[in-house]
């Protein structure tokens, strides 16, 4: 069983990962190294796993519910996990070539930091839309304050 106490211990670990990472690659010297690169594909594996778990678990009862509106948060929420996935996809295709799996590919800084930027304020904001929207939802809907499922 999946507790909201674990899905806000992930949420923090995502949230932390995503600070230190901005805060490393806005100096370029910094984006070359192997544990940048470390923290960076730990950081797209939490936040996969984090979605996977959230897909899996939260939606079932919203989309089964009486009210349309729960039904359309909970689409919301589906589609807007297709949309972090398929821009981290393109973004890690840009920026970490396979071929060269313990590195980034950093060849314009700039570019490169606003896209990440833009990436890890995107994935934020879906946490805070998480922990207040989703799960009070879900909460609420399950009468279970504990457990997700």
């Amino acid at each position: 069983m999946i507790t909201y106490d674990e899905l806000h211990t992930q949420n923090h670990t995502i949230t932390e990962l995503s600070n230190v990472l901005l805060y490393l690659f806005k100096e370029r010297s910094m984006c070359d190294t192997g544990t940048c690169c470390e923290l960076f594909y730990r950081y797209t594996n939490k936040v996969k796993e984090h979605i996977d778990l959230v897909d899996t678990n939260l939606y079932s009862k919203l989309l089964t519910h009486h009210d349309h509106d729960i039904q359309d948060m909970a689409r919301n929420f589906m589609s807007g996990s297709q949309e972090i996935k398929r821009i981290m996809a393109a973004y890690t295709k840009e920026w970490c070539p396979k071929k060269k799996a313990d590195t980034l590919a950093i060849a314009e800084h700039d570019r490169f930091l606003k896209e990440s930027e833009e990436m890890f304020e995107m994935v934020l904001h879906r946490i805070q839309d998480e922990t207040e929207k989703l799960y009070p939802l879900v909460r609420e809907i399950s009468g279970n304050k504990q457990h997700v499922a």
